[in-house]
């Protein structure tokens, strides 16, 4: 029977996550996890899978071990558990989701992943109940209809749909079968239960997964904050080349586009009727939230203008005077 152990590896010898989607930055709380490793060594072991040519391959831990490296520590200790590709990819989501702060880009991509890894694990397991194999020593339908039922709840897919995953019907059948009589992943708990852990509905988990067909740079501008979610996920059904033209556009007049203008632009798209120019023109609309605001310091303001008169008046009879100023001064010029 295959345990979980724990063994020091060379850090050399262990490989990132395939497509790992939760970014590795250098910023203030990378330092403070230098730090800390520096005056307390690694407190929790990251988890590792073996590959197949000798070496480890990363589930949990690409921030400790990234400090490791910057430290220039040569051997980290690890868990070493046997999983199968989607088992992996479900943990390596779980485990990250676990962080403070997490970009809207991260949660995009992991949650695609997770979808994905869910209906490979689902078909292996009705593959495996056909075979007459056992998953995790006890009974292949437990863990199929725990499966099942987390992949609809969570995702929004219709029940129809999950039956038919593994099936002659569905688009994953041919995924090799492979016994699973020995214990894998969290040994107390079924991969359908680890993957429920979430703190976002139905809705918004299908909103982060539209995310992932935006271009890199919209994308961007959704993690700075700049797009908000709504907006995001309606630019997220333009053709890539639409989506290009409104980044242009964005950086051309400076704004970002509104829910109402996206709501707008993918109704063109549906129409056949979203051009170039269309993108253009709805992004030239003036929007409240994107006036050009002017603030200014009272006391400075009320320093050169007699006090009879509101702030707002001196101004605006300040800024007539100096219009007429600078009219007159280009008629001189022409002359």
């Amino acid at each position: 029977m295959s345990e979980r152990r724990l063994e020091e590896i060379p850090i050399n010898m262990i490989d990132p996550f395939p497509d790992h989607p939760f970014k590795v930055q250098d910023d203030e709380d990378m330092d403070d996890l230098i730090e800390s490793i520096r005056s307390k060594g690694v407190l929790m072991p990251c988890i590792v899978r073996p590959k197949k040519d000798g070496r480890y391959e990363l589930i949990a831990g690409h921030r400790r071990k990234y400090a490791c490296e910057q430290l220039g520590i040569e051997n980290l200790w690890c868990e070493v558990m046997e999983l199968t590709g989607p088992q992996a990819t479900i943990l390596m989501v779980e485990s990250n989701f676990q962080r403070d702060r997490i970009l809207p880009s991260e949660k995009a991509f992991a949650y695609k992943m997770r979808l994905e890894a869910m209906k490979k694990h689902i078909s292996r397991l009705v593959q495996n109940q056909k075979g007459g194999f056992t998953f995790a020593g006890g009974s292949v339908e437990e863990e199929l209809e725990e499966a099942r039922r987390h992949l609809a709840a969570s995702y929004g897919i219709s029940q129809a749909k999950v039956d038919r995953i593994g099936t002659p019907e569905g688009r994953l059948r041919k995924e090799p079968v492979e016994p699973q009589g020995t214990p894998v992943g969290y040994p107390n708990k079924t991969i359908g239960k680890l993957a429920a852990i979430s703190e976002d509905s139905r809705e918004q988990i299908r909103r982060y997964i539209r995310l992932t067909e935006l271009v890199p740079e919209i994308l961007d501008l959704v993690d700075e904050g700049k797009i908000a979610m709504r907006p995001a996920v309606e630019i997220s059904y333009l053709k890539e080349d639409q989506q290009r033209d409104l980044y242009d556009c964005i950086l051309k007049e400076q704004c970002t586009p509104s829910f109402s203008q996206a709501v707008r632009m993918r109704k063109m798209l549906k129409d056949r009727n979203l051009t170039k120019e269309a993108i253009m023109t709805i992004m030239m609309e003036e929007k409240p939230n994107q006036k050009e605001r002017i603030s200014l310091d009272s006391e400075r303001v009320n320093k050169y203008f007699p006090k009879r008169l509101p702030a707002h008046r001196n101004i605006e009879k300040a800024l007539e005077f100096y219009g007429r100023y600078l009219e007159r001064k280009e008629r001189d010029h022409e002359r």
